[in-house]
């Protein structure tokens, strides 16, 4: 096959492709098995004509378009492969000779891959990130845990904000109820923002066995329309007034919240290694980013055709509703419960699609340019990493992918870290240079 490509603009072209005499015998002897079965002629059991007595009453040429159906995609792909492109849509199909006798000729019109002029991808600056881990991180963990271990422990005392209040309340718009408006014995942290702004203010200074008129404005922008910039008054009535009772930092302490440690000083240890590491993780992949950003920015893409945008979208919409699926969640489940449709959602990944699209398209052309490669170590790892995200038996990933994907995901990956290892990080984070540091 000699296949010629005629490129027409940033990413179309033209495909001229033949199918020889060899493959065209083959196609229409296969054709000719397939409608022989429905037809019924004269002297012959269904099914059973001779191709011969066929082609004088039918013509080998009504033939020639099944034939085609036949061999067209094998014939593309060989085409395709010889001319050396790559095809990122439906190819538009057109027959320009189909003579007895000759090879029929094809020309395809086609949608490539746009190409991907690399810029600079090495030494990549990026902000540098502070990962140290100061004395009042760790200060600040200890505390917030602290505050989860606190309990609740009724006062006689005037309610202040961080103190819960369990009230009754019923509230009205030009005095009428609305819905939603009332509770009782709810449980409500002052200070918290959980309720309409001025609430929880008003109940600020009240003691238990109180009742309260709360006046407040409903926000312009408020969920429900038919409130929204509309005054309100809650008749609340405070049942109890509570407050946090916080544990002492001790040893017991530290043991109630991690059963490893045996002291405080032991928990202040281990809270200092888990925040290095959350540090450390938060600042790489902040590198990475930016690294990688820089690598796109510095690339030149002509024209990302829409094909390749849409099956973007389409992919990512296959990933979340797969990642929804196995949490139980079917599609239509999640429409409703968060109020949006399939177009919503889709037009949401497409958002950024082409950015996601060029970023793909410029780590194709580093792996390219630097021959990397995927060894059969890393493919069966890649393997063993899948199998373990999704609960599934190594055969089954291995069933469910082919090599070729396998070896295009880990390249990827490879080329990622080459621009995150060749970053230079040029800027000093200083806001936190007045802290106290603590030696790592």
């Amino acid at each position: 096959m000699t296949a010629k490509w005629n490129k027409k603009d940033a990413i179309t072209g033209e495909l001229t492709f033949e199918i020889d005499q060899d493959q065209i015998k083959e196609g229409l002897d296969q054709a000719f098995t397939r409608v022989r079965g429905n037809i019924t002629v004269p002297g012959f059991r269904k099914g059973k004509v001779s191709r011969t007595i066929f082609n004088k009453m039918y013509g080998e040429e009504s033939l020639y378009e099944d034939a085609l159906n036949i061999l067209l995609p094998d014939a593309y792909e060989a085409a395709v492969n010889e001319a050396g492109i790559e095809p990122v849509d439906q190819p538009k199909i057109d027959i320009d000779s189909m003579e007895a006798g000759k090879n029929w000729v094809i020309k395809a019109t086609v949608t490539v891959k746009p190409e991907v002029k690399l810029g600079e991808y090495k030494g990549i600056e990026v902000p540098k990130i502070n990962k140290r881990v100061y004395a009042a991180d760790v200060d600040k963990n200890i505390e917030e845990k602290r505050q989860n271990q606190a309990e609740l422990v009724v006062t006689d005392d005037a309610a202040k904000n961080g103190d819960t209040v369990v009230i009754d309340y019923k509230g009205t718009v030009d005095g009428k109820e609305f819905d939603g408006g009332s509770a009782q014995n709810y449980s409500l942290e002052l200070g918290s923002g959980s309720f309409i702004p001025g609430f929880e203010d008003q109940l600020v200074g009240h003691k238990s066995g109180e009742d309260v008129t709360v006046k407040v404005t409903f926000p312009e922008d408020y969920q429900a329309k038919e409130l929204a910039g509309k005054e309100a008054e809650f008749a609340t009535t405070i049942h109890e007034v509570k407050v946090k009772e916080l544990p002492k930092l001790d040893d017991e302490f530290a043991k109630d919240v991690d059963e490893d440690v045996d002291t405080l000083d032991d928990l202040k240890k281990k809270v200092r290694e888990d925040l290095k590491k959350e540090k450390s993780d938060k600042a790489n992949s902040e590198i990475e980013e930016a690294a990688l950003k820089g690598a796109v920015d510095n690339a030149t893409v002509d024209q990302i055709p829409d094909a390749m945008i849409d099956t973007e979208v389409q992919q990512q919409m296959d990933q979340f509703m797969g990642n929804m699926q196995r949490q139980g969640i079917q599609p239509d489940m999640y429409y409703q419960l968060t109020g949006t449709s399939e177009k919503q959602l889709r037009d949401q990944f497409k958002g950024n699609a082409a950015t996601r699209v060029k970023t793909n398209l410029v780590l194709e052309a580093i792996v390219a340019k630097e021959g990397i490669k995927a060894s059969d170590k890393e493919i069966e790892d890649e393997i063993d990493h899948l199998a373990g995200d999704y609960g599934m038996e190594k055969d089954v990933v291995r069933q469910s992918l082919t090599d070729d994907m396998l070896v295009h995901d880990i390249s990827m990956q490879k080329a990622i870290a080459l621009v995150r290892e060749n970053a230079v990080e040029v800027k000093e984070d200083k806001k936190d240079d007045k802290k106290e540091a603590d030696k790592d």
